[in-house]
């Protein structure tokens, strides 16, 4: 199966997960980048079932909308059960560095609200230590130079993602060069570092479910 098929058959898989796991009237938590847009794709003949969804993005806000899947504030949502969204790395604890898309700060709102939190990806990005992906950092556009050099002196490489605003109006330098060994202690390092909104790591708050594509079918791990 190719790449694009995978994320189709994790997408699809998601969309089942919430049918027999979210119920009717219930509000949906959806996630951002190209897995997420094949989940949206799945939902859409049974979005009809739910009182709306929670975008992470505005991006993801469009593709539902365009689905005629009405899309709520979070401040009107007391609880989301389910929400689904992929991720750039996963260890097998279901530690995940996310925020390739820029969206990791709303993302990560929205995973703090839901009960359960559905990771969809294919078996490339199942790792044994995350950092082979850059780990996004959404920073205060005043502090950046502040901010890269306290990443750097973690022993990160951090390098400003050119020409991209967040939908916080805020800026993302990608860290390069890290060994993640320790994900929840260095998420708590880095988000206590003045200018930081937040970073990429979700180890504080993993996924509860893994929906993972490979060639033999979706596996499930939890």
């Amino acid at each position: 199966m190719t790449q694009d098929e995978l994320k189709q058959a994790v997408g699809r898989a998601a969309a089942d997960y919430v049918a027999a796991h979210a119920p009717a009237g219930s509000v949906i938590g959806v996630g951002t980048g190209s897995t997420a847009n094949c989940f949206i794709d799945a939902l859409a003949p049974i979005g009809s079932r739910y009182r709306g969804a929670v975008a992470s993005s505005e991006a993801t806000r469009a593709r539902l909308e365009r689905h005629g899947i009405p899309v709520l504030d979070l401040n009107d949502v007391d609880t989301i059960p389910v929400y689904v969204d992929g991720a750039d790395e996963i260890d097998g604890g279901l530690n995940m560095i996310k925020g390739g898309g820029g969206a990791l700060t709303r993302e990560k709102i929205v995973a703090a609200v839901a009960t359960t939190f559905v990771c969809i990806c294919d078996a490339s990005k199942r790792v044994e230590v995350m950092g082979r992906f850059p780990l996004p950092v959404e920073v205060i556009p005043m502090a950046r130079a502040h901010v890269a050099r306290e990443l750097a002196s973690l022993g990160g490489t951090p390098v400003l993602r050119a020409g991209f605003v967040t939908d916080n109006g805020n800026q993302i330098l990608d860290v390069h060069g890290l060994a993640i060994t320790d994900p929840k202690g260095l998420e708590a390092r880095i988000n206590q570092i003045t200018g930081v909104v937040t970073n990429g790591l979700f180890a504080m708050r993993p996924a509860d479910v893994l929906l993972l594509g490979t060639d033999t079918g979706v596996r499930t791990f939890s």
